[in-house]
């Protein structure tokens, strides 16, 4: 029967034109792929490796028992039970991770801005949830049948002692990067001599600087921490400034210079750690960019952005905090001996009157309110109500060492000193880092 069709169809292309050889050939071979379904071509198989089991999906089509890990962020005034439960964990898996979180941390130091790592089976319980406490601590919680063990570990490092040492080109904080290292050196740099250089103003292309600083390497392959910084040296302008760190009479670590002095002052040499510049300086006769007039201006403007943290130049407390017309958000302080320092046109303020400060505290940040052409600080400081000019203000030291204590101090500094010419001697790093007891709590 099917000889006899294919048959006719060859007669028929015989005796045809070409332009209707293809319309009659579909049909003709589709009549017959329709009526004879033992010709048709079963399709492949589709390969499964031996000895697999079919997987089983679950109602939303995916496989069942699937791991996942689902990355947590913190939003402000988030909790531990928040975060968890917006990833969909149940009420009951969520207490006992608690019950666990409670043993060992405290729950309501989870800062805003960090994540959790949850790991769970897909429409399963949790099997781990893992948080970064600071660079040398994780908290990590592992389910064990219907319960869960938390435990705080400690990352394991190689702490060594190492010097850094460039030259500036535009910043503190780009020649620390430059160098390979974090910002956050230059910061704490920075602090070292806040009583003696003003980093907004003082520093200039050329400068040099080295500093020992301990460094913490960790094995498991996280960015590298700092510790204590040693000792450091700034030539500023072709002026050398020292710091070396030693402990005080009450066993207070300070920075001292080599003759044994604190490096700590009265005040510090800028309400703001790092600025491009002084915009306008201390005078009785400026011509005021807003009122277009000649008027006394009895402060100093740091031209900074919006939002950079002030600081108090000296510890003492808080008189006023609020809008004051022209000088826009302001913070009045007032320190010890009869001073009082003034920071003008904040665009946040960060205290409140009567608040004790301590010196370095952020008070605010740098904001264009009231009579103000940009943004920046007017910083004022007064001693019995008269107006200081505080670029020329060198407040004396806090203390000095006393002589019992000074041959352990020099030895010290001549050990410092030759590291910072010739670099630290080359020693086995000390390996840190252990597992804290599951049911002792570490905050």
């Amino acid at each position: 029967m099917v000889r006899e069709v294919l048959c006719r169809i060859k007669d028929m292309v015989a005796h045809s034109k070409v332009r209707i050889v293809a319309p009659w050939l579909s049909v003709a071979l589709t009549t017959v792929w329709l009526a004879y379904p033992k010709l048709r071509v079963p399709p492949a198989p589709v390969p499964r490796p031996l000895g697999a089991p079919p997987v089983e999906l679950d109602n939303n089509g995916l496989p069942q028992g699937l791991q996942v890990v689902h990355e947590v962020p913190l939003r402000w005034g988030d909790t531990l039970e928040s975060a968890l439960a917006r990833c969909g964990v149940e009420t009951e898996a969520i207490r006992a991770v608690l019950d666990a979180v409670d043993s060992v941390f405290d729950p309501r130091k989870f800062r805003a801005g960090a994540a959790l790592e949850v790991e769970r089976i897909l429409g399963g319980p949790i099997e781990a949830v893992r948080y970064v406490i600071d660079p040398d601590r994780s908290l990590q919680v592992r389910r064990s049948g219907d319960a869960y063990i938390a435990e705080v570990i400690e990352h394991p490092y190689e702490k060594r002692v190492v010097r850094i040492q460039g030259q500036l080109e535009e910043s503190l904080f780009e020649s620390m990067l430059r160098l390979g290292e974090r910002a956050d050196l230059a910061l704490a740099m920075a602090e070292i001599f806040a009583w003696d250089i003003d980093f907004y103003t003082d520093p200039q292309p050329g400068d040099e600087f080295s500093l020992l600083v301990e460094k913490k390497v960790y094995l498991n392959g996280q960015p590298p921490t700092y510790g204590r910084i040693l000792a450091a040296r700034y030539i500023n302008a072709g002026k050398l400034y020292e710091g070396f760190l030693f402990t005080d009479e009450e066993g207070e670590p300070q920075y001292y210079d080599r003759n044994g002095r604190s490096l700590k002052a009265a005040f510090l040499r800028s309400p703001l750690k790092f600025s491009a510049r002084i915009s306008s300086r201390f005078s009785f006769r400026r011509f005021h960019p807003v009122l277009k007039i000649y008027r006394p201006h009895l402060g100093i403007d740091y031209a900074a952005p919006v939002g950079t943290p002030v600081q108090a130049i000296a510890s003492g407390e808080v008189t006023a905090a609020g809008y004051f017309g022209a000088g826009g958000n302001t913070v009045c302080i007032r320190h010890a001996n009869g001073y009082e320092s003034r920071y003008l046109h904040l665009s946040r303020i960060a205290v409140r009157r009567g608040q004790k400060v301590t010196q370095g505290q952020v008070i605010g940040y740098v904001g264009a309110t009231g009579l103000a052409t940009g943004p920046h600080l007017d910083f004022r400081l007064l001693h019995h109500g008269r107006y200081l000019n505080f670029e020329q203000l060198r407040p004396p030291r806090a203390q000095e060492l006393p002589p019992e204590r000074m041959a352990a101090f020099r030895a010290q500094v001549h050990e410092y000193a030759r590291w910072l010419d010739q670099g630290p001697p080359a020693e086995r790093p000390v390996l840190a880092g252990v597992k804290v007891h599951p049911k002792r709590r570490s905050d």
